[in-house]
Parts: C-alpha cells; structure tokens; sequence
C-alpha cells in the first residue's frame, strides 16, 4: 500500500488509476486509507485543494476505522501539510502538531519533516531547523532513503535561503544520489532543480542555466511538464542575468494554468511582480505585488508578504507614487533582522527616504552586506556605501566603494561564456557607473579612468562555444530554415509556418549560448590612463562620456587629457532622427542637404571640445547609444580621416594586433543582391590570388572557414539587424543566414573586413554601455579593423564606393583613411555622399 503514496508523486496518473481501482472494488478500511490518502496528494498537487481535503478526511475517516492509530497520524500528516499548502496556515499546524502526538520512529521523522516544511513555507526558519535536522538524522539511523533524501532537500533549501551555499550543495547532493537509488526519477528532479538554484546564487549563471536545461529536458523524456517548483528558480536565474522577458514569459504559462496550490500560486504572483519590475513596467508590478501580499497577509506568511511588499514600494516608486517613509524603514529593519539577502536594497530604499542621521544609519547598515557570499547583493551593499560617502562629501570614499562595487558585478559575470549575458550583465551595476562617473567628472584623468573601466568590457574576451568543430542541432536547423524562408519569400509562397518555427530555434539557439561557460575565469584589465595618453601622441583620442544626461568631452592628444561639457543626452536623441532620415533619403536617390544637421550635431555633441581637436586623425569613442551615428556629417570629422572605437582598451588592443602572415583575400557575394555584388568581379580581377565565394559558392560553412585567419576579408550580402535580439542580426548566403551565433565560432579572427550590407556595422547598445552586433562579434574574436555601415545604402553607388575603398587598402592606406579619401573623391555627388557617409571605419 505505500507504494499508492509514493506513485501520488512519481507517477500520479498510475497512482490515481490504481486507487480508484481499489476503491471501486471490496477494499477493507486499511487499503481504502491509502487510496484515498493517494488521491488527495494527486489532486494537492495539480492545486485542487478542495478535492484534495475531501479525499484526505475520508482517508482519515478509513484510518479510524481500521483502527490503525500510526495510519491516522500520517494520514492528518498529509492534510496538516495540504491545509497549509491551500493557505489555511494555522489549521494545518494544527493538525500537523496532533499528527505528531505519539509518533516514534521512522513515522514522527516522517511528520515531522512534513511539519518542518510547512514552518518553511511560511517563513519560520529557526524553527524549522532542528526539526528538520533530528527528522534527517532518524531517518538515516532507519535507513528510510526516500525519506532521508525529502528531509535533506528541505535542508538544503533553507542552507540556501541563508546563504550557506556550500552546505546547501552538499545536503542536495547527498538527497540527489539517495533519490537516484530509489529510482524516484521525478523527486530526484527536484534536488537537480534546487542545484541549479544554488549555482546561480553562487555566481555561476551559465551551469545554473544548464542544469535548468538538463531538467526540463528530463521532465520531456518523463511526458511530464516542469513544475512550479522548478520554474520558479529558473525564473530567478534569468532575473540574476538580465533576462527578464524570458522570464516574464516563463511565468505567463503557469498564470495560464491556474490549478497551483495556494501557497505557489501566492509565491508565483511575488515572482510575476518581480520580473515586470525588472522590465520596467511598474503598474503591472505594483497589481501582482499587491495581489501577492494580500495572499500572504491571509496565508499568514510574514516572511513572504515582507518582500512583497519591498516588490510594492519599489514599484510604487518607479510609477510615481508616494511611499511612506516609516512603512519603508520599518520593513528595511525587519528584513535587516533577518540579514536576508534583499536588505541591502531595502535599506538603500528606506535611505533615499529619510534624510540626516537616519538616512546615513541606513545606508551604513545595508554596506555591512559587503562581504555576503552572493556578489550582487555585495554591488548592492557597495552601492549604499557610495550613497553613503556621497553623504559626506567623500569623494575618494565613492569611488573606492563604486570600484569594490563594479568588482562585485565582474565576479558575477566571469564564469560566464555567452557574450549576451555578459553584456547584461552590466546592468547590474548601472547605479554605481553612475553614481562613479558623477564624482569623477570634475577631472579629465579620472574620468577617462573610470570611463574605460564601465564600457565595453564584454567585448574584451572572446565568446565561449560548445564545441568550435560541431555546429549545435538548433543552430543548423536554424540556418536551414533562413534557407527556406530565403525561398519562400522569393516564391511568394505562405512563411507563416517557417516563421513560426525560426522563432522556436532562436530560442533554442539563445537559450543554449546562455548555458555556456567562460572558457577562462581571469579578468581583463581596462585600459589604463597612462597607456592611452602613450598611444596618443600621434593621435588624438576623444572619448564620449554621458554623466547624469550630459555628455562630457574628454580629449587625449600629445600627454594631455582635457575636458570640456557639450548638450545634453536628450537634445542629442533629438537630432538622430532627422540625421538617419536625411540620409535615407540620400541613398535613395532624392536630394538631402545634411549640412544644417551636422553643425547642430557637432555643436550637442563636442561643443566646445572642437577647439582641442589639432589637425590630425581622431580616434572617436562614442556613448554605446551614439555608436550608430553618421559621424562624418559632423563638419570637423567630414574633412579629416576619423575611426570609431567602443573604448581605448579596445583601441589600443586592435594596435596590438598584428596582421597574419601569408594570410589572403577573400571575396564574398551573397544572393539576390540589387547591384549583384558588383564590386566583387572587379576585385576579384585586381587580386587574382584571392578566394572568391559567389553564387551557390557563398555557403556558410565555405565562408566561416575562410574567415578563420583570413587578412582582409569584403561581404558583400544582404544585412539585417535586429535590434530585438542582436546576435541574430544577420548576412544573407547562399544556403541561409551567418548570424552572430555563427560568428562567434570562428576560431581565429580575420584581420580586417569590410561589410558593405545595409546596417552592418550597426550594434545594440545592452547593459550599461556594452554593444552587441555584427561588428561587435567581430572585435570580441580580435579583429583589428572594419568597415561597415551604420544605416541604409545606396547599392550601386556602394559597389564603386567599395572599389576605390580597395584600391586604397591596397596602397597601404589603414581603413579611416582610405574610407576618408573615398569620401573626399565622391563629395560632388549627393547619393554618392551619403552613402559614403553612411560607412565608419571601425578599430584599426
């Protein structure tokens, strides 16, 4: 008869079929407490708890008929805990603590892990805790393993709550194998489920992320779907990397579904709030963080309805409400009482309410999470302690804490291979970029400094990959579906089905480049002052920097570093419309006069800093969100060679890059071009020695191989960015598209490209001043030099463009300057010139 228990939750639908079966028939009061104790966890479980309770008070009745006083005790065991799980708090306890009178043995370890699981579902820690160790430590002398592995699980969630990391990876461990030899596939699910919770709490997003992928992959080889109780977790860790639409729609399925138990029901609406507060929809956070808290209220769940309502206020915040400051501090004290986790930003929330004394004793209070064993929870205690010395007029005092706090979020990320993710993140850590770069700003040095250690920082090491010599199932399949749509589309035939089917794959494939780990822990090193300034002295470097919406002008040239304020961010975005519109119109063969733009541009953008620039090549190091300007419709840069890079550091790496020995050409025309890739035929005339791949030659895998090395490599092919999901941003080829993804496996980058496709050169700006895109793939493997475009292109005006941008390559002019003489030879011819000014070189 135990095994009807053990199928309720293993396999419920062999458990409910038998049980009904044994009820149909003769069964003696024994067997009938079983059935029905079976049939009420079944229904527990799918959050029918009305069902449920029936079914478990007339196994309680069968009990006292049987006259079996242990099966009574753990009958009202089961209905203690399902009263608890249907919010019913205090009548559960109730029957949990009459469960345990008289229990001995194996049975009152078995109530009272039950009891002890219910006092952690509503926030009663300290008394679950021994508990559940004695219950753990007289299963193990019993040799109850199925038990034993329950009881160590509960364990290790609480070692986690408590941020004891490496005992909770020990207590899951330990019930992972003790469930593997019961053959308790599903429970055994669980532990996996809660190991991937612990290494997301440690840092460590790619395995967590990974071991979410290998349990739901097993719930697929089950026929069963993921439970709650392992998508939340999974929820969290994409909230932990940025991802919070993906975690959005992880949670829409299960508020679909409806039939969870009160407690995860409650629980799930907490999680809802938090990840639409993560996207920025504040209404919608603040309504499900309400309906959460009440929840909690009624469940009698302190614990949890305290971060709801954290949840709440920030909302509350973010939508323009009034917060009141007492309420805020008092549950900042609470949740510092308990030293959880969200303390820190508690306090730091209750601070920016309070003024004087209070407010410093705040945010002193939530710095002293600084050594807590999670590093976003040490960036946020950084944070406060920056608040804190801003407080005090400490200005060196800032910046060290903003230092140890940006420190914090590198821990975060460094075991991290997707270069996605380690783009987001950044924005982990924007507070503190801001709140660094305000103090630093007062000095041209400092501000460089702090400027190269906040931007670009995921371009600095290259992408991990599974396996650089097999391409992912998800990947291939992906590429042959851009094949097909590629023909649909030029058939027009119906793409509804394909399109469905490319969105599914991207998914997989992103879901898969997030489980990736960092091929090597150690960090980068920004850039240092002295080595910009060094690297100057025949150049001239102006770098961007937005601090608190004004965009300051910091010019290194011949030792000096100089600093001068220009507009504003906002009036900035005002003039990138019109700009991209004008040369829209410039490529499509229609009259723009961009000269009236350009002044206004270059006046919001460099104001004053104009008169430092001396008569030589700049090198620019806009804003992540500047990156995609047309910048030689400014009148200082439209007269003089001029490279865009995302940082100094990346600058001065792309100078360290040495051009491959014996490396060749090669010369790439993908399909259905308007122009049919006509430069291609004329370059491919002029260097005879190089590799030509055109027509049904220009497949994915011919390119990718010989990108590998290569020293000067022209694409001639379609382009489309997309700005929704970046590393599928894409180049159209013979038998599909070479997206980021396909990039990113290049095992040794080309030396130089050009990319002469519409929009190729144009990155997303992610996190907090990071960028990802074609061009972006492309510096991150170590290529020195691009030239690519940042907007729409005229295509036969591009295929001359690109001739004589060829010829000057080849008389050894670097890509800024031949872009620049190119420029000057086609100034007289409006469509001409707006397509050349539509082109940047990038790097070296």
């Amino acid at each position: 008869m135990e095994e009807l228990l053990d199928l309720a939750l293993e396999d419920p639908e062999e458990g409910r079929a038998r049980a009904e079966l044994l009820l149909a028939g003769p069964a003696d009061p024994l067997a009938s407490s079983y059935a029905h104790q079976c049939l009420g966890i079944v229904h527990r479980e799918r959050g029918d708890h009305e069902l449920a309770l029936r079914e478990l008070r007339a196994a309680l009745r069968s009990a006292r008929r049987a006259a079996a006083p242990d099966r009574e005790r753990d009958v009202r065991a089961t209905l203690g805990a399902t009263l608890v799980f249907a919010g019913r708090s205090r009548a559960g306890l109730a029957e949990l603590t009459r469960a345990a009178e008289g229990a001995t043995g194996a049975l009152a370890a078995r109530i009272g892990m039950r009891r002890a699981g219910a006092l952690v579902l509503l926030g009663r820690d300290e008394d679950a805790v021994p508990v559940l160790r004695s219950s753990r430590d007289a299963l193990i002398e019993v040799g109850d393993e199925l038990w034993e592995a329950r009881t160590r699980i509960w364990l290790g969630d609480l070692e986690l709550r408590h941020g004891r990391l490496g005992a909770a990876e020990e207590e899951t461990r330990r019930a992972e194998r003790l469930l593997a030899r019961t053959g308790a596939r599903l429970e055994r699910l669980t532990a996996l489920e809660n190991r991937a919770e612990i290494a997301t709490a440690a840092g460590d997003l790619a395995t967590g992320l990974r071991i979410h992928a290998e349990a739901a992959a097993e719930y697929r080889a089950l026929g069963r779907p993921v439970r709650y109780a392992g998508a939340a977790p999974h929820a969290g860790a994409y909230l932990a990397a940025g991802l919070a639409r993906e975690a959005v729609d992880l949670i829409a399925r299960f508020l679909e579904q409806g039939d969870l138990p009160a407690v995860d029901q409650a629980e799930l609406h907490l999680l809802h709030a938090t990840a639409l507060l993560a996207l920025g929809d504040g209404g919608r956070a603040l309504d499900e963080a309400r309906t959460a808290q009440r929840m909690f209220q009624r469940q009698r769940r302190a614990w949890h309805r305290d971060r709801a309502e954290l949840v709440g206020l920030r909302a509350r915040l973010l939508v323009g409400e009034a917060v009141s400051r007492g309420r805020a501090t008092r549950l900042a004290v609470a949740l510092d009482e308990e030293h959880a986790p969200e303390a820190p930003l508690a306090l730091t929330l209750a601070g920016r309410l309070s003024d004087g004394e209070d407010r410093l004793d705040l945010w002193t209070r939530a710095a002293s999470y600084r050594h807590h064993p999670n590093a976003l929870v040490r960036a946020g205690a950084w944070y406060a302690g920056a608040l804190a010395r801003e407080e005090r007029a400490d200005r060196g005092g800032v910046l060290r804490a903003a230092a140890a706090g940006l420190d914090a979020i590198d821990e975060h990320r460094r075991l991290i291979g997707s270069s996605e993710l380690r783009a987001l993140a950044t924005t982990h850590g924007r507070e503190l970029t801001t709140i660094a770069l305000r103090h630093a700003a007062g000095d041209a040095r400092t501000l460089l400094r702090w400027s190269e250690r906040t931007r670009a920082t995921a371009l600095a090491q290259p992408p991990a990959t599974s396996d650089a010599a097999t391409i992912p199932a998800s990947l291939a399949a992906l590429r042959d579906n851009g094949r097909q749509l590629a023909e649909a589309r030029q058939e027009g035939a119906e793409t509804e089905e394909l399109e469905r089917e490319r969105r599914r794959l991207e998914r997989a494939v992103r879901a898969e480049s997030h489980t990736l780990s960092a091929t090597t822990a150690a960090q980068q090193r920004p850039a240092g002052v002295e080595e910009i300034v060094a690297a100057t002295r025949d150049a001239c470097l102006v770098e961007l920097v937005d601090v608190d919406g004004s965009l300051h002008v910091v010019v290194v040239h011949a030792g000096q570093v100089r600093r001068r304020v220009a507009g504003s961010t906002a009036q900035i975005a005002d003039l990138l419309g019109p700009a991209g519109m004008l040369l829209r119109r410039a490529a499509r063969g229609r009259p723009a006069d961009t000269a009236a733009v350009g002044r206004a541009l270059q006046e919001a953008i460099l104001g004053d800093a104009v008169r430092l620039l001396p008569d030589t090549a700049i090198v620019l190091a806009p804003t992540a969100r500047l990156h995609g300007l047309a910048w030689s419709l400014l009148p200082v840069l439209g007269d003089r060679p001029f490279a865009v890079v995302p940082s100094a550091g990346q600058w001065l790496r792309a100078r360290a890059t040495s051009p491959p020995r014996d490396a060749g050409t090669v010369l790439v025309a993908g399909p259905a071009l308007a122009s049919g890739g006509a430069e291609v035929p004329v370059l491919a005339r002029r260097h005879p020695d190089a590799v030509l791949l055109d027509g049904p030659n220009a497949t994915l895998d011919a390119v990718l191989a010989h990108l590998d090395g290569a020293g000067l490599v022209h694409l001639a092919a379609h382009g489309r960015f997309r700005a929704d999901s970046p590393l599928f941003s894409a180049l159209d080829l013979a038998d599909g598209p070479l997206t980021v993804h396909d990039l990113e496996r290049v095992p040794r980058a080309p030396y130089r490209v050009v990319l002469s496709a519409c929009e190729s050169g144009v990155m997303a700006p992610v996190g907090a001043e990071e960028l990802l895109g074609l061009a972006a793939a492309l510096f991150s493997l170590g290529t020195a030099g691009l030239v690519c475009s940042v907007g729409e292109v005229n295509d036969a005006a591009t295929s001359m463009l690109m001739v004589d941008l060829h010829a000057a390559l080849a008389r050894g002019s670097d890509p800024a300057t031949a872009l620049w003489e190119v420029r000057r030879q086609v100034a007289g011819d409006p469509v001409a010139a707006g397509t050349a000014a539509a082109f940047l070189a990038l790097g070296v």
